[in-house]
């Protein structure tokens, strides 16, 4: 792990990146940076630390991907957030805004566009597209639906399965972690987005999160 001694005069951030290649040169590009010091963390060792309020997520591979953003603002909602993955469509970039994220920037991104990002949620703003920002404020302008899928009724079954939805499980691995069928999952799943009124797993695990149907495991 970085050093943690405390600079006043630097931003402290700590980054939760997977891939050891991208973060050895995050810690590289800005250990000289005047202004921005990153601090590696486990994701399991962040969520118990209170002492950082700003993060930089990794989402690369299979183990962080986009419902762990909903999972750790439903865990740490003080953190601003900031996540970095594949380039990504509008759809994605508002999914990762709506989870909890505070800016959302694409594996391409260069060193001064993070530095940027990192000001800016710092200050409490969001950095993202243009465009994106315009669709995200159309939405969150729109009258609402009713209230009434946040008080659906789930079965046990359909519990357990949101746990390891949330916990970003695949239908194989759900299937196997609780002795039923895969195609078993694959109707449950499809059920409880119809009970929800959504169209894909990733709003349904934000849902899950965001309405305290299930409690995140940080594990």
């Amino acid at each position: 792990m970085a050093d943690r001694t405390k600079s006043p005069s630097r931003l402290r951030v700590a980054l939760l990146e997977p891939e050891p290649i991208r973060l050895q040169g995050f810690v590289t590009l800005f250990q000289d940076h005047p202004r921005i010091e990153f601090v590696v963390f486990e994701l399991a060792q962040f969520l118990a630390d209170q002492e950082f309020t700003l993060a930089l997520l990794g989402l690369h591979g299979e183990r962080l991907t986009l419902p762990f953003v909903a999972t750790i603002h439903g865990l740490r909602p003080d953190v601003r957030l900031v996540v970095m993955g594949p380039d990504a469509n509008d759809e994605v970039i508002l999914q990762a805004i709506t989870a909890g994220a505070k800016a959302y920037l694409e594996a391409s991104a260069t060193p001064q566009q993070v530095e940027q990002a990192i000001e800016i949620v710092n200050q409490g703003s969001i950095w993202a597209p243009r465009r994106v920002l315009s669709i995200f404020v159309d939405r969150a302008t729109r009258p609402t639906r009713s209230a009434a899928p946040a008080l659906a009724q789930f079965t046990a079954r359909e519990t357990e399965v949101l746990k390891l939805l949330v916990a970003a499980r695949s239908n194989r691995e759900i299937a196997r972690s609780l002795g039923i069928e895969e195609r078993t999952v694959k109707a449950h799943v499809a059920k409880l987005m119809r009970k929800v009124g959504v169209e894909n797993r990733i709003a349904l695990s934000i849902f899950a999160v965001t309405n305290s149907i299930v409690a995140p495991n940080p594990e």
